[in-house]
């Protein structure tokens, strides 16, 4: 499933900016609200998986307002964004516990980099044990889960098959599955070419490898697969999100 992200920006070409980036990643989003009680009205009819939060809402309230809205739900992650990055502000937000800040002007990687690494730490938090107050800690799973996700991420630049996790644990092909889709939200295969290209991405925009390298390099069977699994995810194929990133990056 395509994560969903609703923008809660006042100001409407930083929301399309914002939009624009992520969708060119493969999120889906919602923008043109614009208040924190638009933002409550939506979130209580529709389901989204991340929200970024204007803190400057130019309203009776302020992106804060929803913050604390959201830690009380505790039920989905979200970021602040904001032109504020004074002592004073920091102290404020705090209170709200975000899992993530984005300070004005923005990098378009640092917008995609922080979204990422909080939609991934949130999906973690059923076997991040030591975050979970209320996780009973004689269960194996989250312990084993874990073991199998460091070994993914140490040898992303790898050929991981389904039997090198398996061997992590005690269980049958079919419940490590099962278990790994039930607390991750995707099979082992999909987490492993998820996280493959995240890290092409980041190649892709940060150095000149060639694309059919990268794809060499992270253990893809062949350049055209690596390219499917990337326009699947991003939207764009390999050579056209290198040009547009490289052209999005002139202008900020």
């Amino acid at each position: 499933m395509v994560p969903k992200v609703l923008i809660v920006e006042d100001e409407l070409v930083i929301a399309l900016d914002i939009q624009e980036t992520l969708e060119a990643e493969g999120y889906e989003s919602v923008m043109n609200i614009s208040s924190v009680e638009e933002a409550i009205e939506y979130l209580e009819h529709h389901t989204i998986d991340l929200v970024i939060i204007d803190i400057n809402l130019k309203k009776d309230k302020d992106g804060v307002s929803l913050g604390m809205y959201l830690l009380e739900k505790d039920q989905i992650p979200f970021i602040y964004l904001t032109s504020y990055s004074d002592k004073a502000t920091l102290e404020r937000v705090k209170e709200s516990r975000p899992y993530g800040y984005i300070v004005k002007p923005f990098k378009t990687q640092d917008l995609v980099t922080t979204v990422s690494i909080v939609l991934n730490n949130f999906k973690h938090r059923k076997i991040d044990v030591a975050r979970q107050s209320g996780v009973a800690l004689d269960s194996e799973i989250p312990f084993i889960l874990k073991k199998c996700i460091t070994y993914i991420h140490d040898n992303i630049d790898e050929k991981i098959v389904l039997e090198d996790l398996i061997t992590l644990t005690r269980w049958g092909k079919q419940y490590f599955i099962k278990v790994f889709k039930e607390y991750l939200g995707y099979t082992p295969t999909q987490y492993i070419i998820k996280r493959k290209i995240e890290k092409a991405t980041s190649l892709i925009v940060e150095s000149d490898m060639p694309i059919t390298q990268i794809s060499y390099e992270l253990g893809f069977k062949s350049h055209s697969n690596f390219s499917s699994h990337f326009k699947r995810e991003t939207g764009k194929s390999p050579e056209n999100y290198r040009k547009w990133m490289s052209v999005k990056n002139k202008y900020l």
